[in-house]
């Protein structure tokens, strides 16, 4: 069997590692992929967002299943042309992955289905946020419509920080057409957690919860990133909580889509934040997270093969998908200045065992691997604890060198402190 994964970040890594223990794949490759995925894929110099050059190449290699794996290209409709082409997908099609390309179209979803989230406006003129936010509530929240790598959301603790956001998004196109429209919402408060789901449009089954760690230092201080580390599971994500998050937020959200002619078959991801008055949703992914992934996946026990071709065949409910009971913990490696500026071009060097090692932003350069983004790599490790599974995890982040690399050293803090109390 022939697999594309399309993507070129830890988390296509992650997913291409755990692919590999399927025997019944011969090849995978990674369109584009990068420097460290090069050891367990073919990558082909094709972008995530070249639609007609992903379709091309997976019609010439008779490629028997795709793994769309980042926002782009799913929003831009890659699974809508391979699927065309008689090639079968792991990933929404276009209409479905709006429910993360608009924050407009997932925020008036909600409201329409009675989805428990945040009080919010939406705004097509900078002149009327700017009005609204004179007397808006603080903090409040700013997030620009459309993608933005992650880090289109803005908490303005003052109105001069309220102003500065809208200024930046609508007229200064930080987000570029992204920030044609703003939703300004209601600050929640509560500990957030991370709920990936496989679904075929009709079965759920999340996974493993996780907590993700934002902010660019420790303390949860600095810039938010794209992730700086995580851990599985997330104590707050209590069986009471999941119960309350499948009744009211999961199959409502699966139906509300049905509804809407947008049938939803991938991963869905659910950022929640847990707050006196129950689960909210603070948004939706339509695909896996990152760097969650690098955590939950290797607590998977079922064959990814297996559950992907399930969500694509609509029998979702007919497969036994199975998690291990251990714990694991991700540190993100990054380029010291990540998320604004930084240096490229060092060269990297890994330990033998590349067991847990998700590259993410690095290159070969005269046959060795450098580092060409801001994170470049995560470092994942799964023990019996959650304390054991941090303790190894930042033990085998100092096998990892290059200049300039920086880490944050309270991966998993918050999560012991609320195990403990």
């Amino acid at each position: 069997m022939k697999i594309v994964v399309v993507g070129s970040g830890g988390r296509e890594h992650a997913i291409i590692k755990k692919l590999k223990e399927n025997k019944t794949i011969e090849k995978i490759y990674a369109l584009p992929g990068n420097g460290g995925i090069a050891e367990d894929a073919e990558c082909v110099d094709i972008k995530a967002t070249d639609i007609e050059g992903i379709v091309k190449f997976a019609v010439h290699n008779d490629i028997d299943y795709a793994v769309v794996a980042p926002d782009d290209p799913l929003v831009l409709g890659c699974v809508d042309a391979l699927n065309y082409e008689g090639i079968p997908c792991f990933g929404p099609v276009s209409s479905a992955a709006m429910i993360e390309g608009s924050k407009v179209f997932a925020k008036n979803l909600m409201k329409k289905y009675g989805i428990p989230t945040a009080k919010y406006e939406v705004f097509e003129s900078a002149e009327k946020a700017l009005s609204y936010v004179k007397t808006a509530p603080l903090p409040t929240v700013i997030k620009a419509d459309g993608l933005a790598l992650g880090k289109g959301v803005i908490i303005a603790e003052t109105r001069k920080d309220a102003e500065d956001a809208i200024v930046s998004i609508m007229e200064n196109k930080r987000f570029g057409k992204s920030g044609d429209k703003i939703v300004i919402e209601e600050f929640l408060q509560g500990p957030e957690v991370s709920v990936l789901s496989f679904t075929d449009g009709k079965t759920v089954v999340p996974m493993i919860s996780s907590m993700d760690h934002k902010r660019a230092h420790d303390n949860d201080e600095g810039l938010n990133t794209g992730g700086m580390g995580t851990v599985a599971p997330n104590p707050y994500y209590t069986e009471k909580v999941a119960a309350e998050c499948m009744e009211k937020i999961f199959l409502p959200t699966i139906k509300a889509m049905n509804a809407e002619g947008r049938t939803f078959k991938g991963c869905l991801y659910f950022g929640l934040m847990i707050t006196k008055d129950g689960p909210k949703v603070i948004e939706y992914n339509c695909r896996f997270g990152d760097p969650e992934t690098q955590v939950v996946l290797p607590l998977l026990k079922t064959d990814l093969l297996t559950v992907m071709q399930a969500t694509t065949n609509g029998d979702l409910d007919k497969i036994n998908v199975e998690f291990s009971d251990k714990h694991a913990c991700c540190v993100i490696a990054a380029s010291d200045g990540y998320p604004e500026h930084y240096e490229k071009g060092f060269e990297i060097t890994l330990p033998e065992d590349k067991t847990g090692i998700y590259v993410a932003g690095a290159a070969k350069k005269d046959g060795k691997l450098v580092t060409s983004g801001g994170r470049v790599l995560g470092v994942t490790r799964v023990a019996d604890t959650l304390d054991g599974a941090i303790k190894e995890a930042y033990k085998a982040v100092q096998t990892v060198k290059f200049d300039n690399m920086y880490y944050r050293s309270d991966i998993g803090k918050r999560a012991l402190q609320a195990k403990e109390n």
